[in-house]
């Protein structure tokens, strides 16, 4: 039970939507009695509840819950609209034991069991499945092929994490080779093979399942244990950064299959959104170098700024980029020279960093 004032804010929103647990219930009524700028906001919130998702269909916490333990949830009534998903994606950011580093991935985790849920409503015209799932959704890939990327796109993970493979036919966790990448894409097409002869019910709760066993390693839960370092998908970084890395391609996919769908989804919440940025930020600076033209670039929204690039000349350029659109630029759902931003200086500069941003993606 949340009772300091922070917390408290922290939860107004889910107040608002009437998804809160009972514990954080007790907390938040006695505060907004007392506290004038949490009650305002609170009220503000309920406003925007009500006209994003219109009347309340009081659903409690309990029966929007969001599995993760591989089983079907049951389907409850709830709330459509962004605002419904939003707040079903936030929750399992405070499951217990589960440390920040972490959150990222398991909020993700269930904003895409959420979204997938949308799914189950009826049968396709084979009888087996919702013609739904068929859908195209990112290269050649339809909805359960893109589970099915998701669910090799952990493996590499869960198998240095000690985890057992779901797919048969996993390499083994040692260190990997210098030809990772052609590993990787035989690697993929074999899951997705292998998930294509199965419902895609069994998909889901396969990775669903597998998602389940990260979130409870010890380095899910433990900040030391994760500051290890390892090598995975050519990238050497702290087990943390993995699970951030892991975070940001689930939350990218899921909003391929909501664009493919015709479904509003919304970006992580705001503290899950910095950690990506943050990431992505460090990852772009290694990989320009200390040679690179010097670019002063920004993130809307946040206190910081970093020269990427040369740090023994001027800047040359300066960029500010939405934390989404930066995002979905390194996530490769930018072209370099699409994506919204603010430039000033050498368009030369700016573009280099506009390019290796986009030519991380591996998504």
């Amino acid at each position: 039970m949340t009772t300091d004032h922070e917390g408290v804010r922290e939860l107004l929103a889910a107040w608002a939507f009437g998804a809160l647990q009972p514990g954080d219930e007790q907390a938040v009524r006695p505060h907004l009695a007392e506290c004038a700028v949490c009650a305002a906001e609170a009220e503000r919130l309920r406003e925007t509840v009500r006209l994003l998702d219109g009347p309340s269909s009081g659903v409690s916490s309990e029966g929007s819950a969001v599995s993760l333990n591989g089983s079907a949830p049951a389907r409850a009534p709830e709330a459509g609209g962004v605002l419904a998903l939003a707040l079903r994606s936030r929750r399992p950011a405070a499951v217990p034991g589960i440390a920040p580093h972490a959150a990222p991935y398991a909020a993700a985790v269930s904003g895409l069991q959420a979204l997938l849920r949308e799914l189950d409503g009826g049968d396709g015209e084979d009888g087996h499945r919702n013609s739904a799932w068929g859908t195209p959704v990112v290269h050649d890939w339809d909805v359960h092929d893109t589970v099915a990327h998701l669910l090799a796109a952990d493996e590499p993970l869960a198998l240095r994490l000690g985890l057992d493979p779901s797919v048969p036919g996993a390499a083994s966790p040692a260190e990997e080779a210098a030809d990772w990448a052609d590993a990787w894409a035989v690697r993929t097409a074999e899951v997705i093979a292998h998930e294509q002869r199965r419902e895609p019910g069994e998909t889901v709760a396969a990775w669903a399942a597998q998602a389940a066993a990260l979130l409870a390693t010890p380095e899910a839960r433990d900040p030391e244990l994760a500051s290890i370092a390892t090598t995975l998908m050519g990238a050497r970084l702290p087990v943390a950064d993995h699970f951030t890395v892991r975070a940001f391609e689930v939350w990218i996919h899921t909003d391929d299959i909501g664009r493919a769908l015709g479904l509003a989804v919304p970006p992580p919440p705001e503290p899950h959104l910095w950690r990506l940025v943050h990431l992505a930020v460090r990852i772009l600076g290694t990989a320009l170098g200390p040679d690179a033209p010097p670019v002063l670039f920004a993130v809307t929204g946040g206190a910081e700024e970093w020269v990427l690039g040369s740090e023994d000349e001027p800047v040359r350029a300066e960029l500010v980029l939405d934390p989404v659109d930066f995002c979905l630029l390194v996530g490769g759902r930018y072209a370099p020279d699409e994506v919204p931003r603010g430039e000033t200086g050498d368009r030369e500069a700016a573009r280099n960093v506009l390019e290796r941003a986009a030519a991380l993606s591996w998504l």
